[in-house]
């Protein structure tokens, strides 16, 4: 028996797939359906609706674009995964951002991939993901690893950070450090400029979700 004859023979693969583009929606369902093995259940255009959905047609595997109206990727895939934890989530993205790897991983997501990808490496993570392995592009880990690498922030930074992201004000974090306030808002300020941030929230974030704090 060959590849294509098991594959034809095996159960076929549900998949849901969620892309907001209508283009590249059709484009990635027909390269999908190309597969003996593959079957496009239900195709969506927003996040909000990915949930609902999937309980209702329970695909093995939901291919998700990062950035959906309604609702992000990132979201609905955490909602599969407390929800319908059978359904594997893929994420497809067109740009790297900070710390997304992270995110996508505590979000319960099993496969990560660029959609400049090839319809090849597309279906093979497809059927890792459904497999229960774990998927992650080569330009992703790379850029994750670089993050780590990377921080901009100085240790000192880091625990002045660390406690504002814990709710203290600049006179505490003084106090606790044994610094002047002056010192401990010139550092903030440095942070917040460091980062590219835009309040000291900002920054916050900024270095959470790249790992740095």
């Amino acid at each position: 028996m060959t590849e294509r004859e098991a594959m034809l023979s095996s159960p076929q693969l549900k998949i849901l797939l969620a892309e907001d583009v209508h283009m590249i929606r059709g484009a990635l369902v027909a390269l999908l359906q190309l597969q003996p093995d593959f079957e496009v259940v239900v195709e969506l255009a927003r996040g909000d609706k990915i949930l609902s959905a999937a309980l209702t047609h329970r695909p093995q595997v939901a291919i998700i674009d990062m950035n959906l109206p309604g609702l992000d990727g990132l979201s609905a895939a955490r909602q599969l995964h407390l929800q319908l934890p059978t359904c594997r989530t893929l994420i497809l993205t067109g740009i790297e951002q900070p710390g997304m790897l992270e995110r996508s991983i505590e979000a319960g997501v099993t496969g990560f991939i660029l959609k400049g990808s090839s319809p090849t490496t597309l279906a093979a993570a497809v059927r890792e993901v459904a497999a229960g392995r774990r998927v992650v592009d080569s330009q992703i880990a790379l850029a994750a690893l670089n993050e780590r690498r990377f921080n901009p922030l100085s240790p000192r930074e880091a625990q002045i950070l660390t406690k504002t992201a814990h709710g203290h004000s600049a006179g505490e974090i003084a106090s606790m450090l044994h610094l002047s306030i002056g010192t401990i808002r010139n550092n903030l300020t440095s942070i917040t400029a460091k980062l590219g941030a835009r309040t000291r929230v900002d920054a916050v974030r900024i270095a959470r979700d790249a790992g740095w704090i």
